[in-house]
């Protein structure tokens, strides 16, 4: 088929290289445009501009799609289909239509739970025991479209979102070659979302992030790693190496673990191999953290540059 492909993160490289690899003509390639990324701020291309222009693949990075020059472009590369994955744009009704099959999304949980922005992190904050990835058909509504192929996938009681983001983005990948030949065969079929079971999964927010010590040490738990490693889960902790003992610290908690324990919200419990803190019903241990300014470390390396004591408080 002639293809136009769609997509921004690193999440969407694989199923790129997949309809490469299975000798797809690729007519244009879509992304983001090139951001400010890094401590550095420096302008970056995204993953998959570079990706394709290692490729020899045309790349195009419009800021909108709404312009009709941008429309009479798109219809002008005359593609079977349009493949989206995790693009970052919405597309016009005018783009839906232009390719002769439509378009299809890549989308990673089991519709209609999850729709939109952030379903992989969602599904783990919930508590999800599993979640999938979908091969859609596109229509204006955000991800309404009919299911034209579905795989199921468990989440582990250990799994962070970046552990199955890259899961969920290799199991798509291959799911998306597969959906293609069975569209151009016709024997795809397509399943209407059902009414009901409808969730959506909005964007995280840097307030939403904060660990709420109140809540139970499981959901906390959901939260942490449903957020780990980006954009993480935070508390606040008071810097014992300064001089002024009120000066506040803001941590990011990435990998933890429900424990047995008892104390006040926020309550330290115990240091060493791990940070255990008290929640509102149980304790949960912290295995990685991260301070402001400072890279990933364990627990003990964390500790030992930032010492915290038990019977501290975290905010």
């Amino acid at each position: 088929m002639r293809i136009v492909f769609m997509g921004t993160p690193a999440y969407s490289v694989p199923a790129l290289g997949e309809l490469i690899a299975a000798g797809h003509d690729i007519a244009a390639v879509y992304c983001q445009p090139p951001r400010p990324a890094g401590r550095g701020q420096q302008v970056r291309p995204s993953p998959v501009q570079d990706f394709a222009e290692s490729h020899g693949l045309t790349v195009r990075h419009p800021v909108s799609l709404k312009g009709d020059d941008e429309k009479q472009a798109f219809a002008d590369l005359d593609a079977d289909l349009a493949v989206v994955v995790a693009y970052g744009l919405i597309l016009p009704r005018a783009i839906l239509t232009a390719p002769r099959l439509g378009c299809i999304n890549l989308h990673a949980s089991l519709l209609p739970r999850w729709r939109g922005a952030a379903p992989i992190q969602r599904a783990i904050m919930a508590g999800d025991a599993v979640t999938g990835v979908q091969v859609m058909q596109m229509e204006a509504g955000l991800d309404t479209g009919p299911v034209l192929l579905s795989e199921t996938v468990e989440i582990g009681a250990s799994d962070t979102a970046g552990a199955l983001h890259d899961r969920l983005s290799q199991i798509g990948a291959d799911m998306v070659p597969r959906a293609l030949a069975a569209l151009d065969r016709g024997s795809l079929e397509a399943t209407p979302q059902p009414g009901d079971g409808v969730t959506y999964a909005a964007k995280i927010t840097a307030e939403e992030a904060r660990i709420d010590w109140s809540r139970p040490a499981q959901e906390i738990d959901w939260h942490v790693r449903g957020l780990s490693p980006v954009p993480g889960a935070w508390f606040e902790a008071t810097d014992i190496n300064r001089s002024d003992s009120t000066q506040m610290v803001r941590c990011k908690a990435l990998m933890s673990a429900v424990v047995d324990g008892d104390g006040a919200p926020g309550e330290i419990l115990a240091t060493g191999e791990r940070l255990v803190v008290a929640c509102g019903a149980g304790a949960i241990a912290f295995s990685s953290l991260q301070r402001a300014g400072k890279g990933v470390q364990s627990a003990q390396d964390f500790l030992r540059g930032f010492p915290l004591k038990p019977g501290m408080r975290l905010a």
